[in-house]
């Protein structure tokens, strides 16, 4: 992408001057983005794939190190996402969730249970009252698409063989006047299907 001219705006950074203003400021996890305000440089050539992998102008940024130090500056406005440093914001493209829950950790049983997730970017993050499960199902063909809040409404995509292993830590229960096959985490009820729409 081609940086606008002096005198048209703030310049659209690439990605090595975005990721050296960041690491300028960078301090242990995620930066507090939501307290700044910086100036809109524009849109930055970047997407994030469903599979959580990062392109630049097509390519995949193959530098894991990058990717996580974007990933901690990233911003959700409305449905809109950006990357923001303390001295500019540039607008991105995220095909689904911006990150991809990899992997589980469960402890306790029932009501006591606690589901600690890691995701493709080394984010760790407990479901529960801040972080809440969902399960968006496909209105054609049924498959669900299960995801987990991580940070300020920045959401993970569950990948599958998580998924699988989550449904071996349901359970039925009663929910809103129905049964329920859902997850306990944190100590809330996370509903994912009807009971009536599972064979059991």
């Amino acid at each position: 992408m081609t940086n606008r001219p002096s005198g048209e705006g703030p310049r659209i950074p690439d990605p090595d001057s975005l990721a050296a203003s960041a690491a300028g400021a960078a301090g242990k996890g995620p930066a507090p983005v939501h307290l700044g305000d910086p100036p809109f440089c524009g849109d930055l050539d970047i997407r994030i794939a469903r599979d959580g992998t990062w392109f630049y102008l097509g390519t995949p940024i193959g530098r894991a190190p990058l990717v996580r130090l974007f990933a901690s500056i990233l911003k959700r406005e409305g449905d809109r996402f950006y990357l923001v440093t303390p001295v500019e914001k540039v607008g991105i493209r995220v095909d689904d969730a911006p990150f991809v829950a990899v992997d589980v950790e469960a402890t306790g049983t029932g009501q006591d249970q606690r589901l600690t997730f890691v995701t493709n970017v080394g984010d760790r993050v407990e479901a529960g009252p801040e972080n809440a499960l969902r399960v968006v199902r496909d209105p054609e063909t049924g498959e669900p698409a299960p995801y987990v809040h991580v940070r300020r409404g920045l959401e993970a995509l569950i990948d599958r063989k998580t998924f699988y292993r989550l449904v071996d830590l349901g359970r039925h229960e009663a929910h809103e006047e129905a049964r329920w096959f859902g997850l306990w985490s944190g100590g809330m009820f996370f509903p994912i299907l009807p009971s009536e729409a599972l064979d059991v």
